[in-house]
């Protein structure tokens, strides 16, 4: 009877990335993202773990970030299914993130692993990285085209937004996520309340030009007069 470490002697380390990958998940939610739940990838897939870290030269960590770019990919394959355009901008973000969280709900726990990792001072920036990679995508689903300073806010924006809705649906025990969606439309709400505001007082400022000069005749006196 052949082994699993014989009948995977002639894989590169570039094939056995997702196996391992796809092995780990099983051990993540008891080890973390760790060596130890590699190793015992390795050991599942029939390689050794001198040769998981060659398709892993990072560790654990690049696991973690090859399972972050299929979530991406997932993501925009069924993004692009929908008919976003139809819909409103509001309508279009809180899907992009539903989609996001659904995809991921057999994960729950290795996803809570994750962003413990992430947090960690070593890993802070390419949690970062990840998270604007991501935000990014979603905002591309949504038909974004914005160029100048408001392509850097949206994007902050919606990071803070998914990273509070992720925080409640982690622990979220209640029916379909009932819990996670509510808060998520109240966090839209809020955005959309912020940016209309932002809105109608730019508008209000266009209309009055020498504002600056106004509130200085307040305060010093016309020196006209």
């Amino acid at each position: 009877m052949t082994s699993a470490a014989e009948h995977n002697d002639d894989m590169t380390p570039d094939e056995a990335r997702l196996p391992l990958l796809a092995a780990m998940m099983v051990h993540v939610p008891f080890d973390g993202w760790t060596k130890r739940a590699l190793d015992q990838a390795a050991a599942d897939v029939g390689v050794t773990p001198e040769f998981a870290e060659l398709a892993f030269p990072g560790g654990a960590e690049d696991v973690l970030d090859l399972h972050l770019k299929i979530a991406d990919g997932k993501m925009m394959t069924a993004l692009d299914a929908l008919d976003l355009p139809s819909m409103k901008i509001r309508d279009r973000i809180t899907t992009a993130i539903r989609v996001r969280l659904e995809q991921n709900v057999e994960h729950r726990e290795a996803i809570r692993r994750g962003q413990s990792l992430l947090a960690l001072p070593p890993n802070v920036g390419a949690g970062a990285k990840a998270l604007w990679r991501m935000c990014d995508l979603m905002w591309q689903a949504a038909g974004d085209t914005s160029t100048d300073h408001n392509w850097y806010t949206k994007r902050m924006i919606l990071a803070g937004v998914y990273l509070t809705t992720l925080s409640i649906w982690l622990d979220d025990d209640s029916e379909g996520f009932a819990e996670t969606w509510a808060f998520l439309d109240r966090r839209i709400d809020n955005v959309m309340q912020i940016e209309k505001a932002k809105w109608e007082i730019r508008k209000v400022t266009e209309t009055m030009p020498g504002i600056g000069r106004f509130l200085g005749r307040l305060r010093y006196g016309d020196p006209k007069s």
